[in-house]
């Protein structure tokens, strides 16, 4: 259903002055409003994400806390900091660790929350 009336508006996506046919008319043409619905679109994906990420990284950090036994990477993860800086805790005798392997360090969790304390 068209009207005869005619109003001057300016288009929300590319900024250029228009004469639409409805009071409600926000775009200036079918190009505009299918490139406004796409950034819509992947504005929406992007939130979505962004979402997804924080609540994995959160419930990483509540399944860190609830462990007795960390590695050095997830006790670096846990109070914020590098991996090299656990070890030179660890090396400076601020921080309880035991050696299992070559390559695996464990961190019991009482020792780094004492560490704090």
């Amino acid at each position: 259903m068209s009207s005869n009336i005619q109003v001057r508006r300016i288009c929300q996506y590319c900024g250029q002055e228009f004469m639409a046919r409805t009071t409600v008319t926000l775009y200036c043409g079918d190009r505009c409003a299918k490139r406004a619905y796409d950034d819509r679109q992947r504005v929406a994906k992007i939130q979505a994400s962004d979402r997804h990420t924080r609540a994995m990284l959160s419930r990483s950090i509540d399944q860190l806390k609830a462990k007795e036994f960390l590695t050095v990477r997830e006790a670096s993860y846990l109070i914020g900091c590098s991996r090299q800086s656990v070890y030179n805790l660890i090396h400076a005798g601020r921080l309880k660790a035991t050696n299992l392997m070559i390559k695996k360090t464990i961190i019991r969790r009482p020792d780094l929350d004492n560490l704090f304390q």
